[in-house]
């Protein structure tokens, strides 16, 4: 094959090109082509062949252009024909300064060299990195993502873990922070806080808890006797019930009439002093959601009976049997064992009642303050009347 020869000239790369190939030349660049392997390219060489990685474009730092001016009748292997050699900037290649000029170069990349020295000490004492504020582990196009929260969900995939948290997982852990922090910038500015229902009402409840935490306190005692003076009702515990009940369910029209027969059964028995489990098993059903066999409030029998059978237990005296209470689910048979009736409790039983209810109004006062203020500073219009 050909042997291409090179010269060096002021500010360019020349080549020629000896043989079957052939010397191109382009503005800005110079293309190396062989054609044809020819008859030497299995001859001797004096130097190792020029060595290309592939074809294409390559860069001025490739080992293959630091070369370059040194394969002096170099030829290239045979199975290299037909490659390209670009080089975007010859320049970077060739050293056309005056040999007195040299040293100051040598001086130059000295300093260069110091100076990413000490720029590298600069980061190596500063692990967060230029411009991450201190307590944060990144900042998201200028807004910090705290280490409390990073550590937050570190610390809870660690608790689901027995072998612990890599460092690969709190790289991921910190990428979802970062997309986290992307999409909710996103969400901003495409408006969805104002006309997406689901990020409005999500919003207003975080902002409506911020409120309140930050009034959130405990009463003093002065103010808790205070304020068990102005509500009573607070001291007051309401009456409790104890009731068992025989459920008779139906499911179709067809077992209406069967259900209401074993409903009325059931009274019967009771009201002849029969044991109630033996009544229940034989002529009730399972309840979904079994009556607690316990003093209960009328709030949390509602949960349970519905207010048609609350209404009925409520009228019942102890140990009385209800007649059959038809409900959307079945008939209900009561029987009221115990009630208490409402009490007033000393302040040291009601305590802690007390204390919810204070931090509750207490609650409830600063965010109808917090609201006032943000109608006075707001610009609010209204239409003369509503349609």
């Amino acid at each position: 094959m050909a042997s291409p020869r090179l010269s060096r000239g002021p500010g360019r790369l020349c080549a020629r090109v000896r043989g079957s190939g052939v010397r191109r030349q382009r503005t800005g660049r110079r293309v190396l082509h062989p054609r044809d392997p020819g008859a030497h390219a299995g001859g001797k060489r004096r130097r190792p062949a020029l060595h290309l990685r592939r074809p294409g474009r390559l860069r001025a730092r490739e080992p293959v252009l630091r070369g370059l001016p040194h394969a002096v009748y170099r030829r290239l292997p045979h199975g290299q024909r037909g490659t390209g050699v670009v080089v975007t900037d010859l320049r970077a290649t060739v050293n056309h300064r005056p040999a007195g000029s040299r040293r100051g170069t040598v001086l130059l990349a000295l300093g260069a060299a110091a100076g990413v020295v000490a720029a590298a000490a600069g980061l190596a004492g500063h692990p967060r990195g230029r411009g991450v504020p201190a307590g944060a582990v990144a900042r998201v196009n200028g807004q910090p993502i705290g280490s409390e929260e990073y550590e937050r969900v570190v610390a809870g995939l660690a608790s689901d873990r027995r072998s612990g948290v890599d460092a690969k997982t709190r790289r991921r852990v910190l990428d979802r922070l970062i997309d986290e922090e992307l999409l909710v910038e996103r969400g901003l500015e495409l408006g969805l806080a104002r006309r997406d229902p689901r990020v409005r009402k999500d919003l207003t409840a975080a902002v409506i808890d911020a409120v309140v935490a930050e009034s959130d306190r405990q009463p003093s005692e002065s103010e808790l006797q205070a304020f068990s003076v102005e509500r009573p009702d607070a001291l007051r515990r309401p009456g409790r019930l104890r009731v068992r009940q025989v459920w008779c369910r139906t499911t179709t029209a067809a077992e209406e009439t069967a259900a209401l027969a074993r409903a009325r059964e059931a009274a019967e028995r009771l009201r002849h002093d029969e044991e109630f489990g033996a009544v229940r098993d034989a002529v009730g059903d399972a309840e979904l959601a079994p009556l607690p066999d316990a003093l209960l409030p009328p709030a949390k029998l509602l949960d349970y009976l519905g207010p048609t059978a609350l209404r009925a237990a409520l009228a019942l005296e102890p140990g009385a049997v209800s007649d059959p209470v038809r409900s959307r689910t079945g008939y209900h048979v009561l029987q009221l064992v115990e009630r208490r009736e409402d009490a007033d409790l000393p302040l040291t039983e009601a305590r802690p009642e007390m204390v919810a209810e204070f931090r509750r109004r207490s609650g409830e006062r600063a965010l109808r303050a917090y609201l006032d203020e943000l109608r006075r500073r707001g610009e609010i219009e209204v239409v003369p009347r509503l349609p």
